[in-house]
């Protein structure tokens, strides 16, 4: 009978970790914590140990995790990725240092932080970038060649020209970079990523590579997989090798020869790890010498030569206290708890969002329970479970706007409650930011302190109010002269000539961003044809999709927004596009620009394109139709050729559009 019981529950917990290992390798999107994940494999692990014969080749605890998603190109990894086995207490340290002795006479080992991000690959030949992939199933990866590039302090060029060289590493993001992207995505009520290593897989997965080098990722070598022409006999000899050959490695590591000596390093790292800039979920042991490995080997899984130590999260106890509720610039009510200070992971904590009413709901959160904290990342605060309820009512977020009094909305299929009036108070400098920004307006020396200080001094309410300013309005700021009070109406006033896409991107339409607002201008001309715009119509634009057509015609169907637009027409503001569609030729075909064309710039072919019903990316997959490329073309056109996209140059595109 017990035996049955395992059964079940060996089938229901591989089905569990299954899913939760897909949300987190694949999708990057974890629903629940690591220690939460790690005692599920645990137990799998257990009851495959009471009873082998359940154990299958396709169990989570018999192959690595993860797998390759069908957005990049594969690649085979010559030397596998392996994934190290977990353990959670100091006696099963012990219990490693004594397997390893029955094999190796005076083993030393390394002790090293165990980054939390993405594994990755990467290959040198001839001492330059070759390619990169990501971990994948451990047997085969995704070619992110193109992202890692992007990653500066991946060297292009070794010190060394080494005749071929693959490298491990682990790409991260830093908590400094990790809390700026989230404030980010908050103001502009994007879902937010639920930790650091989630970002940086998420931004390594990104198919704009442009993505990738604002979210300035970093990364960490940690292994040679393979170096032809030379020997290394150990990894703290490695480490010392892809220093000199330029690459940044595991900032500190200790060389030790006993199971106390590697506890209190283990210990070590855990006290330093609240002080370091980057994420670490555990310290890695690994034998040192690399003959030593090779007489050990392997399971099917895991090495037998490493472990990696997993720190639990640190949870405390605290009360709620109160809820604000602040209205971000997309008009998302975001509610966040305020809580009796606790310290947690070294800093005191009394703030903390509760994201959305179905986070509050889920938890059953009342003002008054009592609840355990943790940081998410060692970094952002969260509340992970109710302990002792208040007795008061579940809380509920405002029907009606806290800034402007309007009634809030929640569309379908989303969690948020978003106020719609693009009038709002609290949303007016997150507006004024976005309009003035350089991919918007483009209105120079108009920042956000400027703006601010503008606001608060009653001079601007409203986008329209910015081509009202005077001389005498800006020199009454603090810091201001006549000279800077005259450049900025300067860029005031020449941002009455832009292209109707700024405009529309200025605006901050909900999902539009900037390609999307030049596919609305060259596809309506003017900005009185997309206001009468029905939702097929919009929807019918190559690239479009229903939420972002209901986004478009929902904005203009409110009368603020039509009065807004009047406003700005009538200061003067340029509503007619001054590129608009020629033919479909393109349509339905993407093409990726590289190197340096002949004649014109690549943003002109760009626009070109986008004239003729095509798309541009920037990055060359099996859905590229054409590749352009001129001279220094670089590794867009290398990709070009190894997956057979047809290359042209600027002499046949220029044919393709005059014949």
């Amino acid at each position: 009978m017990l035996e049955e019981l395992a059964k079940l529950r060996v089938a229901e917990l591989r089905e569990t970790i299954e899913y939760h290992s897909q949300r987190y390798y694949d999708q990057d999107a974890p629903e629940i914590e690591d220690d939460e994940f790690d005692a599920l494999t645990r137990e799998l692990r257990e009851l495959e140990e009471q009873y082998p014969h359940l154990i299958t080749p396709d169990s989570y605890t018999q192959r690595v995790h993860g797998q390759v998603s069908k957005l990049f190109s594969p690649v085979a990894h010559e030397v596998p990725l392996g994934s190290l086995q977990d353990v959670f207490s100091e006696e099963e340290i012990t219990s490693f240092d004594k397997r390893v002795r029955e094999s190796v006479d005076h083993p030393q080992y390394v002790v090293e932080p165990k980054i939390d991000g993405l594994s990755v690959a990467i290959e040198y030949r001839d001492g330059h970038f070759y390619r990169g992939a990501t971990r994948g199933d451990g047997n085969t990866g995704e070619d992110v060649s193109d992202n890692l590039r992007q990653i500066r302090e991946i060297p292009q060029t070794l010190t060394e020209p080494v005749e071929r060289l693959i490298v491990r590493g682990e790409v991260y993001m830093s908590r400094q970079n990790f809390a700026a992207l989230v404030r980010e995505q908050e103001e502009n009520g994007e879902k937010t990523f639920k930790n650091p290593r989630n970002s940086a897989a998420g931004t390594l997965r990104q198919k704009d590579s442009a993505v990738v080098a604002k979210r300035n990722l970093s990364v960490f070598m940690f292994n040679v997989q393979l170096i032809e022409g030379e020997v290394i006999a150990s990894h703290a000899e490695s480490l010392e090798r892809m220093k000199v050959l330029g690459f940044p490695v595991i900032p500190f590591h200790y060389v030790v020869d006993s199971a106390e000596k590697i506890i209190r390093c283990v210990r070590d790292i855990g006290e330093r790890r609240q002080g370091l800039p980057f994420d670490i979920d555990g310290a890695v042991v690994k034998l040192d010498n690399f003959t030593d490995r090779e007489n050990l080997g392997s399971t099917s899984k895991f090495p037998k030569w490493a472990i990696a130590f997993k720190y639990p999260p640190e949870e405390k106890e605290t009360v709620l206290r109160d809820v604000e509720v602040n209205v971000g610039r997309t008009g998302v009510l975001t509610p966040t708890g305020v809580f009796e200070p606790v310290i947690l992971a070294g800093t005191t904590v009394s703030r903390a969002t509760l994201h959305n009413q179905n986070f509050i709901d889920e938890k059953a959160l009342a003002i008054g329970d009592t609840v355990v904290m943790r940081k998410a990342g060692d970094i952002i605060p969260e509340v992970v479970r109710v302990v002792r309820h208040s007795g008061a009512s579940v809380y509920r977020l405002p029907t009606v706007c806290p800034s402007c009094g309007e009634t809030v909305v929640r569309e379908e299929d989303e969690a948020d409650l978003r106020c719609v009036n693009p009038a709002c108070p609290a949303q007016r400098l997150r507006n004024l930011i976005h309009f003035t920004s350089k991919d918007a307006m483009d209105m120079d020396g108009l920042g956000p302190a400027v703006l601010e200080k503008l606001v608060q001094e009653g001079c601007i309410a409203s986008v329209d109010d910015l081509y009202t300013l005077t001389i005498e309005q800006i020199c009454a700021l603090e810091g201001f002269q006549q000279k800077s009070a005259e450049n900025i109406l300067k860029a005031v006033d020449q941002s009455k000539q832009n292209d109707l896409y700024r405009v529309i991107y200025g605006l901050g339409i909900r999902h539009i961003g900037e390609k999307a607002a030049k596919l609305l201008a060259m596809r309506f001309g003017t900005m009185e044809a997309l206001m009468a715009a029905t939702v097929d119509e919009v929807s019918s634009i190559d690239g479009f999709g229903e939420i972002m057509a209901q986004a478009v015609v929902s904005f203009f169907a409110l009368e603020p927004s039509r009065e807004l637009v009047h406003r700005l027409a009538e200061a003067g503001v340029n509503m007619t596009a001054k590129v608009s569609r020629v033919d479909d030729r393109f349509a339905g075909m993407t093409f990726v620009l590289t190197g340096t064309l002949p004649t014109m710039k690549r943003s002109e072919a760009a626009a070109l394109v986008e004239q003729y019903g095509g798309k541009t990316s920037g990055s060359v997959s099996k859905k590229t139709t054409y590749v352009l490329a001129g001279e220094e073309a670089g590794s867009k056109l290398t990709k070009a050729q190894e997956l057979g996209v047809e290359i042209i140059d600027e002499q046949t595109f220029l044919n393709m559009i005059n014949s």
